[in-house]
């Protein structure tokens, strides 16, 4: 199962670095419910080894781009982020290392893999990947457009992409349909 687990993740991750035109410097908001992957409900039955096979897997991909993973704890703890402190060096540290029962599986894994981890309440990031319906949109820098990608699930969990871009000031775009209103 495992195995079919990273290449689905490996050939979306692939897709997404395509896709979302990232580049070096880069940061990914990525969110994992390993209960998901697993075919349970969200935040029933966490599953360490998942979650460090999937950050290993998806920290092979995009760190051979140099893009970081933002990796989203679970609501327990707020949404927090999890991220090499390089990638945010002025960011506020948050008291925090998350568990699989409080974090999550997929962000303990990325705690203990990372070189000089940090936990931050927020970030801004360039793209997003959720695993699992885990609502990683509030992480990514607006305007958030959604990404379709040959890979529509991880295991037994929804697979939704998206990437930013700059917003649209002025000109015919900035016009609305008022018959909408």
């Amino acid at each position: 199962m495992y195995n079919d687990i990273k290449k689905s993740l490996m050939l979306a991750a692939t897709e997404l670095i395509e896709k979302a035109k990232l580049k070096s410097g880069n940061i990914i908001a990525i969110g994992c419910s390993t209960s998901e992957v697993m075919g349970e409900c969200i935040g029933t039955s966490s599953v360490a080894e998942l979650g460090e096979v999937i950050y290993g897997t998806l920290s092979e991909v995009f760190g051979e781009k140099g893009i970081y993973i933002a990796a989203q704890c679970c609501e327990h703890l707020n949404r927090a982020i999890i991220i090499e402190r390089a990638a945010v060096p002025n960011a506020y540290a948050c008291n925090v290392v998350p568990q699989p029962k409080a974090g999550g599986s997929f962000s303990t894994a990325a705690y203990k893999a990372m070189k000089d981890p940090i936990a931050v309440e927020t970030i801004v990031a360039d793209a997003g990947m959720d695993i699992g319906d885990t609502l990683i949109g509030m992480h990514v820098r607006p305007v958030v457009v959604p990404l379709r990608l040959s890979v529509k699930s991880i295991g037994g969990a929804h697979l939704t992409c998206a990437r930013s871009r700059a917003k649209f000031i002025g000109g015919e775009r900035a016009h609305y349909n008022s018959d909408l209103y």
